[in-house]
């Protein structure tokens, strides 16, 4: 299809199928790398596309992400910058090794280890790319430009040597370190997991939660109550925590005839009621500290140090028994009181880690052995009951985390790991961050700032197999260590080439210790993709290895865009290497976008099907649709989405439909022009700026210039500015509804109100000059809307093309509308005071139009007369100017001019606005509504009058209540009997005559006849044309 010569316009356009033809004409003109060509010698505009893995298919999500990063980019390449736009690709990782686990049936390393890490590998490396050509369809689809062919992938030996000098760096200024720390830890991926991975999948499910007894050693009737939702960690139980500041109380069961130990304040949550029991005698936690206990399992009764009890102040008076069982290896501050308390140590031990890689536990669990923890549970609860050593068991529901990858439940395990030094950092990434800009801004200074203030050392270390390797090669007693930080180096160190680097080429590869300890080995772990992800600005460019001057001239980026659940991801990521490698941010603005969700409110799933398939909706409304819908809503300001398919639809009926229609008008205009008036239309914009631009500066009546061009054209000026600031400030959820705004005033007001003189019906000149004034507006829009419609705009341009001789010339520049720039506000066109006189005559017209509705006259059938009362002469004699386009707007006969309310009998009556004025009244809220409804002419008057010249506002209070705009409405009766029916807002009352006599209903009626009649003639003719 060549775009620039469809002579005939359909009725009806099939928006879905026209995008796939543009799709086709620029693959014809190579449009995204030509644009790439034509702006090579521009300034950069740089952004970062954080990458998605290919093992699953784009959703929502990914559509929105593409529509604003696609947007912002388009925008700035419109606006006179060189814009590389490369796509990445995730390829390591969990993602990545647990489709193949799945398919494999690989239950844990010792399958990894028959297999083969090399075989393991080949098989991942064999679906990373699994949807790619999915994912490349659906983003051309959309839209978007973005280079696929330049793209980046994490699993690159480029990008994997990048990082390996991201690392080294870090490990050379003493930010890298190994340490034995209780982690999430997934058991379906068999690796640890970082703190703000363990927080991306948190499911509400039924847990058990039991109170079970610890005997004490020197009076085994005396029994501690200890309570835990995770009974599966009992067996590992190395000693007891209460709170030494808290009370606790000695009790005697009566129905049990048994003695307990439990927190004073929680004997309400055990006992039903206080009869129930006799408190024998209380004391504080302390007084209990370094007592013994008995064992409730064997298994490690001969560590000497263990089950003493201990005290710390994390055990709280709100939840549970305030006697906490401490399995030191599978909680946090079991471990830390533990540690602290010598329970356990570093160096010497115990370990007490009864749990293998895929959560069973191991020989040492003599009665649970080979069970899935979480399944041992039930035994376990046996086993205490079978002992006498069960207080109750019942279920708790509750929100606990799950792994983001496997979706199985997470456990807290001690495992030795490789950590980033986040916490000394906190300082410089707060200060960082504060020198980013982000929209929405609370989130930058609240959600994120926040995380940052409470961010701990980041767990890097993977125990998997398909990553990039961390490059640490050690002693067997891990104190050498040389960290590598290029291939070239371990080339050096070691004396072996590789290409790729892999744990396969790697991990056989032994250095010399410049010790005397013989070999370095590679210490087993690889990366977490999220220190790939957070490394990608320097490893996309292969940094420092390549590109480097490239590079730091154009870091930190110009701008980023992800959803908001990135705030403890890649945003993150990103900012802690780029401070912990520059103490710079890593980008300059960002806008983090909010969630999609399904139409009823849940997360959107492929399960539940409760989203339509993106393919069919851009085959059905469009990807513009699609696109508009997305930006337009709530979910650019960083809050949620409930996608309807039915807002979709809207976009197209309410935006596209009208848009659409006036190019239609537009070119069947020139048509007619060209067919009965024999001229044929040439664009000639330097005629309609000359033409405008003199006539703003003196009257427009004598220059022959319809003051509804000078409207329109002053209107659009306003709208280049206001886009270009809010752009500037990549306010989306501003800039879009103005736009939507404008294409409403442009078809609803402008081109509704001059169809005659696009007709011919007023003169051959006239009609030329409101043709060409349409086709500047229709031209300007469609550059101005080519980033945020990509594909309507450039439909509009192509068609435009054939009336505007400078555009068909075999200039590159001119072959599509993603080549030109976005149009510059021009001063001499605008003027503020015909836009302010518009704006007054379109709420004069809509109020009565509501008048019209409520009294069921429709439009065809004329009116007598309006009055317009309003209290400012100069706005008066603005409608005065318009009074015409009042006329015509509204089809009344008379148009009346006023101040007078009280010569139509026009009374206000104030009522409270109940939602805002109860809140701030309170008590006071039913006088003051009496007050208000009493509330006379002269007072509403003084309510309304309280703006001063000088932009401040009188304070205006009943009964000592300040009283606001919200607070009340003000509504407008005509008291007297008389033929008006009265509409008001915003200082304007309109009273219309809605009786009509036999003469204007005639007219109508001719009117209506003649509508049906010109029906009746089309229809004939699209008959004998089929």
């Amino acid at each position: 299809m060549d775009l620039a010569t469809d002579q005939n316009l359909p009725e009806r356009l099939n928006f879905g199928k026209n995008e796939v033809e543009i799709l086709n004409y620029w693959r014809k003109i190579d449009a995204f790398q030509t644009s790439h060509k034509l702006s090579k010698d521009r300034p950069k505009y740089t952004n970062y596309d954080g990458p998605p893995f290919a093992t699953g298919l784009p959703h929502y999500g990914h559509i929105l992400a593409g529509t604003i990063k696609d947007t912002v980019t388009r925008w700035a390449y419109q606006t006179g910058h060189h814009v590389e736009r490369r796509f990445g690709w995730d390829c390591h990782g969990l993602p990545v090794e647990y489709e193949i686990d799945k398919t494999l049936g690989i239950k844990g390393p010792e399958d990894v280890q028959k297999m083969g890490i090399a075989t393991y590998n080949d098989h991942c490396r064999q679906i990373v790319m699994r949807y790619a050509g999915e994912w490349e369809h659906i983003v051309e689809r959309m839209g978007r430009w973005v280079d696929f062919r330049n793209d980046y992938k994490t699993m690159y030996p480029s990008f994997m040597e990048s990082v390996w000098f991201v690392f080294k760096q870090l490990y050379e200024k003493n930010l890298v370190y190994r340490g034995f720390k209780v982690m999430p830890y997934s058991t379906g991926c068999c690796t640890p997991l970082s703190n703000f991975e363990s927080g991306q999948n948190y499911q509400d499910v039924s847990d058990p939660s039991i109170a079970f007894l610890f005997p004490l050693e020197e009076q085994p009737d005396v029994k501690l109550v200890a309570w835990t939702t995770t009974p599966w960690t009992i067996p590992s139980n190395l000693a007891v925590c209460l709170n030494a500041n808290s009370i606790y109380a000695k009790v005697l069961d009566h129905a049990k005839n048994e003695t307990y130990i439990v927190m004073e304040k929680r004997l309400s949550d055990l006992y039903k009621k206080v009869n129930d029991y006799t408190i024998l005698e209380t004391f504080k936690g302390s007084e209990l500290k370094e007592k013994r206990y008995i064992p409730i399992f064997p298994y490690f009764k001969h560590i000497p140090t263990a089950f003493r009890i201990l005290c710390d102040d994390y055990v709280t008076e709100d939840s549970g028994t305030g006697v906490v069982s401490q399995s030191p290896y599978f909680g946090e501050h079991d471990y830390r009181v533990c540690l602290s308390n010598g329970i356990i140590n570093k160096d010497t031990g115990p370990i007490v880690c009864p749990v293998d890689p895929v959560g069973r536990f191991t020989s040492e669990i003599v009665d649970f052995q080979g069970q899935y923890v979480k399944d041992a549970d039930k035994q376990i609860i046996k086993y205490l009951k079978d002992h006498k050593l069960l207080f109750n068991h019942s279920t708790i529901k509750h929100s606990y985390p799950f792994c983001w990858r496997s979706d199985t439940p997470l456990i807290y395990r001690a495992i030795p790991s490789w950590f980033i030094r986040v916490e000394t950092m906190i300082e410089n990434l707060l200060i960082n961050n504060s020198k980013t800009y982000w929209v929405p801004d609370f989130v930058r200074e609240k959600r994120f700032a926040n995380w940052l203030r409470d961010a701990r050392d980041w767990c890097v270390s993977r125990n998997r197999y398909w990553g990039n390797p961390i490059p640490l090669w050690v002693s067997d007693d891990y104190e050498e260590v040389i960290c590598v930080g290029s291939i070239e180096e371990l080339k050096r160190l070691s004396g072996v080439e590789v290409t790729d680097i892999h744990r396969e080429n790697v991990d056989q590869i032994l250095i010399p210790s410049q010790l005397g300890k013989g070999f370095l080995h590679r210490v087993p772990e690889v990366f977490d993709c999220w220190f790939e992800s957070g490394s990608m600005p320097y490893a996309q460019s292969h940094y420092p290895f390549e590109n480097r001057q490239e590079f730091e001239d154009t870091f930190p980026a110009d701008f980023i865009a992800e959803g908001i659940d990135q705030t403890r991801g890649w945003f993150y990521t990103l900012l802690v290497v780029s401070t912990g490698l520059f103490n710079k941010p890593p980008f300059k603005n960002l806008i983090c976008s909010g969630i999609v969700l399904a139409g009823d409110g849940e997360k959107m799933s492929k399960r539940k099907k409760n989203y339509p398939d993106p393919s069919l909706l851009f085959d059905e409304y469009g990807a513009d649709a699609v696109r508009l819908y997305l930006i337009t809503s709530p979910v650019v300001r960083g809050e949620s989405l409930k996608f309807k398919q039915e807002g979709v639809r809207d976009i197209l009926k309410d935006v596209f439909l009208p848009w659409y229609n006036s190019l239609r008008l537009l070119i069947q205009s020139c048509q007619r022009l060209e067919i009965e008036d024999k001229k044929k239309f040439e664009y000639n914009e330097e005629a309609v700026v000359d033409k405008l631009t003199t006539a703003n500066g003196g009257d427009s009546k004598k220059g022959g210039v319809n003051v509804m061009d000078m409207w329109i054209v002053s209107y659009t000026q306003t709208l280049l500015e206001f886009v270009r600031k809010e752009m500037d400030a990549y306010r989306l959820y501003t800039v879009v509804p103005r736009l939507i705004k404008y294409i409403d005033m442009l078809t609803n007001w402008y081109v509704r109100l001059n169809k005659k003189r696009f007709k011919g019906e007023t003169n051959v000149d006239d009609c030329i000059l409101s043709l060409n004034v349409l086709c500047y507006i229709l031209l300007t829009m469609s550059k101005l809307m080519g980033p945020f419609t990509p594909f309507l705009a450039e439909y509009f341009y192509q068609q435009l093309r054939r009336l505007t001789p400078s555009l068909l010339t075999t200039d590159i520049q001119g072959q599509s509308v993603h080549f030109q720039m976005i149009p510059q506000a021009q001063k001499s066109l605008i003027n503020l005071p015909i836009e302010k006189a518009v704006a007054a005559v379109q709420m004069v017209i809509g109020l009565a139009r509501v008048v019209r509705e409520r009294k069921a006259v429709p439009m065809k059938y004329p009116l007598p007369e309006l009055v317009v009362i309003h209290k400012d002469d100069t706005i008066l004699e603005s409608i005065k100017s318009l009074e015409d386009f009042v006329a015509e707007g509204l089809n009344v006969r008379k148009v009346t001019l006023t101040k007078d309310r009280e010569l139509y009998g026009v009374e206000m009556k104030a009522e409270p606005n109940h939602p805002t004025l109860g809140k701030k009244a309170g008590s006071k809220f039913q006088a003051l509504m009496r007050k208000i409804q009493e509330m006379s002419d002269s007072d509403i008057e003084r309510f309304l009058n309280r703006n001063n010249e000088n932009g401040t506002v009188e304070e205006f209070k009943i009964n000592d209540v300040p009283i606001e705009n919200e607070d009340l409405r003000v509504t407008y009766k005509v008291v007297k009997q008389t033929r008006f029916e009265a509409n008001a807002e915003g200082g304007f009352v309109v009273l219309l005559d809605h009786t009509a006599d036999q003469a204007l209903k005639d007219e109508g009626l001719i009117h209506e006849i003649t509508n049906r009649v010109q029906r009746l003639r089309k229809e004939v003719c699209s008959w004998f044309h089929l």
